[in-house]
C-alpha cells in the first residue's frame, strides 16, 4: 500500500469571508473604504515611500491617485481590502487584504499589508493579525493561513516569524512585479496551532501585559515559540 495524507473526516467547503468588523481592545477592523478611509489614511503614510517598494503598487502622485485605487480594490471580494482603526484616535492607519482565497480547500493568505509608521510595532498592529487569524480560523473554519513576501523583504520575514507563521521555504523566480523578480518567500499558521497561538496572542494582548509606559512586560515570541 503507498501512503496516503490522513482522513479530514466531513470537510466541507469553507464560507468566504464576510464584511462585517471585527472588534478588538485596541483596533477595529472593517472593510476599506474611500469614502470612510481614504483621506485619513493617505495623511497616515506620509512621505513613507518605504512602505511601498515590496508592494505591488506604486506611491501615489496625490490624494486623488490614491482615493481612485482604494475605489478600485474596495469593490472586490478577492482580495478583500480592509482597513484597520486604532480606537485610541478613531484613525485607519493601515491596510490589510483577505486574498486567494481557496474555500474548498480551506486556504486563505493574508497580504496587501500596509501598515502606517503609526501602527508598525503597535499593540493594535499585533492584534490586527490576530483579529484576522481568529476570523480565519475560530468563525470561518479554514484550514491554513498564509503569508507570503517578496524573499528579500527582511521585516516582512521577520514580521511573520513573531506572528508565529512556520517558515516553510523560497519559490523561486515565482512574481514579475515593477518589472523586476521576485523570489517569494511562503509562511504559514494551521489548524492545529492556532489554539497555542491564540492563547500566546491573548495573553500578550492583555493590558496587564504593560506597564504605565506601554512596554511589554513579556514579548509575543515568549507565548507563541518564536523569536521577538
Amino acid at each position: 500500500m503507498l501512503p496516503v495524507g490522513v482522513p479530514v473526516p466531513g470537510w466541507t467547503a469553507r464560507p468566504m469571508p464576510p464584511r462585517h468588523p471585527m472588534e478588538g481592545i485596541y483596533c477595529r477592523i472593517e472593510p476599506l473604504s474611500a469614502e470612510l478611509h481614504a483621506q485619513m489614511l493617505f495623511a497616515a503614510y506620509g512621505e513613507a515611500a518605504e512602505n511601498w517598494i515590496y508592494l505591488g503598487q506604486e506611491p501615489p502622485s496625490d490624494f486623488a491617485a490614491y482615493r481612485a485605487w482604494v475605489e478600485t480594490v474596495a469593490e472586490g471580494n478577492d482580495p478583500l481590502f480592509h482597513a484597520i482603526i486604532e480606537k485610541k484616535g478613531g484613525r485607519a492607519v493601515g491596510t490589510a487584504a483577505l486574498m486567494r482565497i481557496d474555500v474548498a480547500n480551506g486556504v486563505i493568505e493574508i497580504g496587501n499589508i500596509n501598515f502606517t509608521p503609526v501602527l508598525k510595532r503597535s499593540r493594535a498592529g499585533t492584534e490586527a493579525i490576530f483579529l484576522f487569524a481568529r476570523r480565519v480560523f475560530d468563525e470561518l473554519g479554514y484550514r491554513r493561513f498564509e503569508w507570503k513576501c517578496d524573499s528579500l523583504n527582511a521585516a516582512s520575514r521577520r514580521a511573520a516569524l513573531r506572528y508565529g507563521f512556520t517558515f516553510e521555504g523560497i519559490f523561486r523566480q515565482a512574481v514579475v512585479y515593477k518589472g523586476r523578480n521576485r523570489d517569494t518567500a511562503w509562511f504559514s499558521i494551521i489548524d492545529r496551532e492556532w489554539p497555542r497561538l491564540r492563547e500566546g496572542y491573548q495573553r500578550w494582548l492583555d493590558p496587564e501585559n504593560f506597564d504605565a509606559e506601554g512596554r511589554q512586560r513579556t514579548s509575543l515570541g515568549a507565548w507563541v515559540g518564536a523569536a521577538g
